[in-house]
């Protein structure tokens, strides 16, 4: 509750992020080559690419300098084709973690499902095609931390 005794609204996640690029077809090539996606509609300025409950909004437009520190993580059920993806594009890594910039200097990390606390329903990930994603050790100690590992 804040000063004034109002409840204040729960952010339950996030519905979408927005990337700016400068060619909305290069984009799509770009991305396409790296991760194997759904995409949910396209106009004149934006193309939708479906996450499973989420998406990513690519939108023309992009005017400023690289990202630095500023980043998107994007979660993948594996992380080797994309490492294999960027190479075969000669998309240079920043680091060790798998970060990198896309072509409009979007700064991306690609995570793994398996080791982090982001979860999706079962349902969820059926509907996406994917399976049972086993989590490490690591990655339920920080769900039960917060009451939400999976039962077993």
């Amino acid at each position: 509750m804040n000063d004034k005794g109002k409840k204040k609204a729960r952010a339950l996640g996030i519905n979408h992020v927005v990337l700016e690029v400068g060619d909305l077809e290069a984009a799509l090539e770009f991305y396409g080559a790296i991760f194997d996606f759904k995409l949910r509609g396209k106009s004149d300025h934006n193309a939708f690419i479906d996450l499973g409950d989420q998406f990513i909004q690519l939108s023309l437009g992009r005017t400023q300098e690289a990202d630095d520190k500023r980043h998107f993580g994007f979660v993948v059920d594996d992380r080797e084709p994309v490492r294999r993806a960027l190479i075969q594009l000669g998309v240079e890594t920043l680091d060790r973690r798998l970060n990198f910039r896309d072509p409009w200097g979007n700064r991306i990390e690609v995570v793994s499902y398996d080791d982090i606390q982001f979860t999706k329903a079962s349902h969820v990930l059926k509907g996406m095609g994917v399976g049972a994603i086993e989590k490490t050790s690591n990655a339920i100690e920080e769900l039960k931390k917060k009451g939400m590992a999976p039962e077993r």
